[in-house]
């Protein structure tokens, strides 16, 4: 996994993990003060989003392919888009410091109408931002993969750690060697090995040329030559 991509992935997970986890205790807090009998729907829906989105990243953070990571971003944005959507025709343009005293029934008693409004008002702030974040992430994800594309990579069905950021062909970031000009690595094959030249070099075989020492006399003289064998050379 490319490092860019795998931080900003990361950092995605996690603050859907945090906007979700916030809706999900709002939409206990009402379930225990409404429930079975009182609003319902809403609670029940409240509860089931967030819950199912926090248990899907969970499998998505260890197996997932693009393929499947697009699938789960546009089913997840359309139930955030549902769930904002609902939010706001509950809750409406009520100003909820326009309330003082207004109290709305619960299963045991009441429950102040200001303090129903705010916990709304959070579970529709967030809800939006979260759909909006879903459809900032299908979009990128589309990018990549047509990146990826366009390097001549299918990568539907390869393991998402393997999608690249901008500018990065899939694979795995080269963590110690980036070049001047922000090179990463890409899939290499192995290149083929050559040693020190001998007979076999350069595809044919050479001919071994014998080799010869000379003996020196006496004032520069020669006094004989040798056959050197080219094993011992």
């Amino acid at each position: 996994m490319t490092v860019r991509f795998a931080n900003y992935r990361i950092a995605f997970y996690v603050v859907v993990f945090l906007l979700s986890g916030t809706v999900l205790g709002l939409a206990a807090h009402f379930a225990g003060i409404f429930l079975p009998h009182l609003h319902p729907d809403f609670s029940i829906f409240a509860l089931l989003i967030p819950s199912i989105t926090i248990f899907v990243f969970l499998l998505s953070l260890q197996f997932a392919q693009p393929r499947t990571e697009a699938l789960t971003l546009f089913i997840l944005w359309a139930l955030w888009l549902a769930m904002a959507a609902w939010a706001t025709d509950i809750i409406g343009p009520l100003q909820c410091d326009a309330l003082t005293v207004e109290t709305i029934p619960t299963k045991s008693g009441t429950i102040r109408q200001k303090e129903y409004c705010y916990e709304m008002k959070v579970i529709q702030a967030f809800s939006w931002m979260l759909f909006v974040l879903f459809t900032i992430a299908f979009g990128l994800l589309l990018t990549l993969v047509s990146q990826a594309e366009r390097f001549g990579y299918n990568v539907w069905t390869l393991p998402i750690q393997e999608l690249g950021w901008f500018g990065e062909g899939p694979g795995y970031y080269n963590h110690g060697q980036q070049g001047q000009q922000g090179a990463y690595q890409y899939p290499v094959y192995p290149q083929q090995q050559y040693g020190y030249p001998g007979p076999m070099a350069q595809g044919y075989a050479q001919s071994q040329q014998p080799v010869f020492q000379i003996h020196q006399g006496m004032n520069g003289g020669i006094t004989g030559i040798t056959q050197v064998p080219v094993s011992t050379v």
